[in-house]
């Protein structure tokens, strides 16, 4: 499961840190935030999809980790960012 190409624009456009970012955190975040929710949809339509279930757990778990990088790094930063996504803290 993929997001599609003008959606990640539109995320990576909301959360880069300046014009030519694609790669820091916050973005990486983000976009990880949208496949997760695109993959939890997919699951609720297909139970027994445990292919995309452990694809979905990697996701989350590298998500957490970035997230726990930026918490590290800038508190700030990651407090925003997960107010703006709707992450738990």
């Amino acid at each position: 499961m993929t997001i599609a190409a003008e959606t990640k624009k539109q995320i990576i456009a909301a959360n880069k840190r300046h014009d030519k970012d694609s790669g820091s955190p916050e973005v990486q975040i983000a976009v990880l935030t949208a496949r997760i929710a695109d993959l939890t949809e997919h699951l609720h339509r297909h139970p027994k999809d445990y292919h995309s279930r452990h694809g979905l757990l990697k996701q989350v778990n590298r998500r957490n980790k970035l997230g726990a990088y930026l918490r590290r790094v800038d508190a700030a930063k990651f407090e925003q960012l997960a107010e703006k996504l709707g992450l738990r803290k």
